[in-house]
């Protein structure tokens, strides 16, 4: 177990705009493809920027279950690296960053594909490239802040979160909140193993600021008591979208294939119930 590094900043001010990423999972081409949408070019340093200034927020959960995890760890490294990007910390992503840094953790769920992905990458590139990319990787991760608050003159206007937050943990940094953050409000495991999710959006009692958040996936960006998800369970199948920041839009691009090669997956369960 090596040291932690410290968590980057939790404040994002609004500025020119901001473009907020549902969960990725591995999808690169299709993150791309939602990037040139978005109005987003790459420079000669390969950052990709956007001509009015705008700013990109990810949700968390780039890694895992889709085909190129370590293309979108490597985007983050150097993206956050030039200031140019921001991520929230996710449950896959805490899984990955503490296999990364010797942890014991089973490897499941998605997981044991980004394992795969860095033995292939040690085969092709040597163990100290490897090494090299393992540790950025696990630095990238750990230091993701629990939430991003984005503020316009002094205000928080809007929280962007992987799974959830309750309004009393906004701004907290604690144990409780990281892991309301990742996991969201979780009320145990049912009996086919899967967590218990409680609709922790439902019981929310005001509508500012906005919560963005992703995780649990449905067919449709879903908008409820101020609140919006946006995870559309692009590596199930279904489609990676962006939320612009203030303009109160959604934008998706469909999802090339079902890289989970799951049949029953959260956008087939959410649609039966």
């Amino acid at each position: 177990m090596r040291h932690r590094p410290q968590s980057r900043s939790k404040v994002m001010q609004a500025g020119s705009g901001v473009d907020i990423i549902g969960d990725v999972h591995g999808c690169y081409d299709e993150f791309i493809q939602l990037l040139h949408k978005l109005g987003y070019e790459p420079d000669r340093s390969d950052i990709y920027r956007h001509k009015d200034g705008r700013k990109l927020l990810s949700l968390g959960d780039i890694t895992s279950r889709g085909p190129y995890s370590i293309k979108m760890l490597q985007f983050f490294i150097r993206h956050t690296a030039a200031k140019a990007a921001e991520m929230v910390d996710s449950n896959h992503g805490w899984k990955i960053a503490r296999w990364l840094d010797g942890r014991p953790v089973t490897l499941a769920h998605g997981d044991e594909k980004v394992e795969e992905e860095f033995r292939q990458y040690q085969q092709e590139h040597g163990s100290k490239k490897a090494e090299m990319l393992k540790d950025q990787s696990r630095r990238l991760l750990f230091s993701s802040p629990s939430h991003m608050m984005i503020k316009q003159n002094e205000e928080v206007v809007a929280v962007a979160v992987h799974a959830g937050i309750l309004d009393d943990y906004i701004g907290v940094d604690a144990p409780v909140v990281h892991t309301f953050c990742r996991y969201g409000n979780v009320a145990g495991v049912g009996p086919d193993g899967r967590p218990i999710r409680l609709d922790w959006a439902q019981e929310r009692k005001v509508s500012r600021p906005l919560i963005v958040w992703g995780h649990d996936p449905r067919p449709q960006p879903e908008r409820k008591n101020g609140t919006v998800n946006i995870d559309q369970g692009c590596v199930f199948g279904g489609m990676l979208t962006a939320y612009r920041f203030p303009e109160d839009e959604l934008i998706s691009v469909p999802a090339q294939s079902n890289y989970s090669g799951l049949h029953d997956t959260p956008l087939t369960r959410y649609m039966a119930e």
